[in-house]
């Protein structure tokens, strides 16, 4: 990761699995997380509207989303392999986005959960 380029990330701050993301990506990774619910979206050209739809993650001016947001936060983590199979699935990396996203309370996601949690 380049040091001298801050990366903010906004996220749900009421999606259990989105707090778990944000604090495993915190071991390693410096960076600003912000809830959507708390934060003056407009210093980063949202709306609340985008964000309650996908992650955002900026940083040297570029704006990522969604999957291509998890793609880039897990690069800057080091989590090279894992970026690489979320960019080169392409459409099918969006759509596990978009599912994930919509079943955040399905038993796939809660084990996801867990596991994160325990990571921390």
């Amino acid at each position: 990761m380049n040091s001298q380029q801050e990366i903010v990330v906004i996220y749900d701050g009421e999606c259990r699995f989105c707090r778990a993301s944000v604090a495993w990506l915190e071991q390693k990774l410096r960076m600003k997380a912000l809830a959507y619910q708390e934060s003056d979206l407009s210093i980063y050209g949202l709306t609340r509207d985008q964000c309650e739809a996908e992650v955002f993650a900026i940083s040297g001016g570029v704006q990522y989303s969604g999957a291509g947001a998890v793609a880039f936060l897990l690069r800057q983590r080091g989590n090279t392999f894992f970026s690489l199979i979320v960019r080169a699935s392409g459409p099918l990396g969006r759509v596990g986005y978009r599912w994930v996203a919509s079943h955040r309370n399905s038993a796939l996601v809660r084990m996801a959960i867990r596991l994160l949690e325990r990571g921390r």
